[in-house]
């Protein structure tokens, strides 16, 4: 694998690093797990997308630049270092919207896409429900086929970015009498539409970064599905598969993380070094994080080639989610007992948002599908382990 970048590469690089020091907010946005940081976040999305940075990958005509994954990962590692803000649509530019250039008419693909990146329309995920969670073959919410409508009655829970989004993408049973992932139907909903009830759940850090999704008679216009009817499970795993794989979390996400935690031992190293495991914990993260890079450099090489990522998928879902918990429980550690505080607590002195970050990474092996579900996937599908 050649590891160095060519000239326009380079060039790429420089241009990014140029828009992102005149346009990166100065002071850090709230959080867009409340109302007003949502809002202006969404303000975020709209000055990425006048800039053309919104997402790179996408064609020029749907707003984005047309550029390959290389080029992508390019742009992550200079939106990391630059400390711009989070991305509050990540589910719609992430997941939907390549499922959306693979499944989606022509016409989907003008009438969302461009919105989409835009910051215009939000989305949320719609797939867990109170009895299907990792396991989404086990869902019951109903789209029952009415003429040139759905009508939707159940429920999803765990609804990433649903409390203010606009739009809800997930699978329903299409096909009363099917069972597992057979009759089911990817839908996209928008959540304004008479029915739908929305209630908040919080995170442990009490802000409702979730939400449950109620379903009473909803009626959805046929052309807002994507596939083909009874499809749903193969439109679905396509989605995961983007989720689980490159699209969603990017490397610079992690050796960013990981340059922050090696600033913090420097910091704190004459407490931190009364624990010999603290340094070697150091290290670790980082090496696992440039891995993680090198790694992914070479699946998007393989991709611009004409390849496919599957079942391995899996395998980076559960080494980024644990990589994540043992960055943060590492400065926890560092930390000691200051690791409790809050940034803006009196005697917080630079804690940052290690303790936000922490309690954000406990929840890495469980969305996205647990990883106990994506050790089986790899048993089966990559090691050809029989089911017990």
């Amino acid at each position: 694998m050649d590891l160095t970048y060519s000239k326009k590469q380079q060039a790429f690089r420089e241009e990014i690093r140029t828009w992102l020091t005149a346009n990166v907010p100065a002071e850090p946005l709230p959080s867009y797990d409340t109302e007003v940081g949502f809002q202006r976040h969404r303000e975020w999305e709209a000055r990425l997308f006048d800039g053309r940075w919104t997402m790179v990958t996408w064609p020029e005509e749907l707003g984005g630049r047309g550029c390959d994954l290389v080029e992508w990962l390019i742009f992550e590692e200079e939106y990391y270092r630059a400390g711009a803000p989070k991305r509050v649509n990540m589910n719609g530019i992430c997941l939907l919207g390549p499922t959306l250039m693979e499944f989606g008419s022509e016409q989907q693909k003008a009438r969302i896409l461009p919105k989409m990146a835009s910051g215009e329309e939000v989305w949320a995920q719609a797939w867990s429900e109170p009895n299907a969670g990792s396991d989404m073959a086990a869902i019951r919410t109903r789209a029952d086929r009415r003429g040139d409508k759905y009508v939707i009655n159940g429920q999803k829970i765990w609804s990433t970015r649903a409390v203010w989004a606009d739009w809800c993408f997930g699978i329903f049973r299409t096909e009363p009498n099917s069972s597992r992932h057979h009759g089911l139907t990817f839908i996209l909903v928008p959540l304004n539409a008479p029915g739908i009830t929305v209630r908040p759940i919080p995170q442990l850090d009490g802000l409702p970064g979730f939400a449950e999704i109620f379903f009473d008679d909803v009626e959805v216009p046929v052309v807002n599905r994507l596939g083909e009817e009874g499809a749903g499970w193969s439109v679905a795993m396509a989605t995961a598969g983007f989720e689980r794989g490159l699209m969603l979390r990017a490397p610079a996400r992690f050796q960013e993380a990981a340059r922050r935690l090696v600033e913090l031992y420097r910091e704190n190293r004459a407490s931190a070094d009364h624990d010999p495991a603290v340094k070697e914990s150091v290290m670790s993260a980082y090496l696992r994080a440039e891995s993680y890079c090198l790694t992914t450099y070479q699946t998007a090489c393989r991709l611009n080639k004409g390849g496919k990522i599957g079942a391995e998928s899996s395998t980076n879902k559960i080494f980024w989610s644990e990589l994540d918990q043992d960055i943060c429980s590492t400065a926890m550690s560092i930390l000691g007992a200051r690791a409790e505080l809050l940034p803006h607590a009196p005697q917080a002195k630079g804690v940052g948002t290690w303790l936000d970050d922490f309690l954000f990474s406990q929840s890495g092996p469980i969305y996205a599908g647990s990883n106990e579900i994506q050790r089986n996937i790899i048993a089966e599908r990559m090691l050809g382990m029989p089911r017990r």
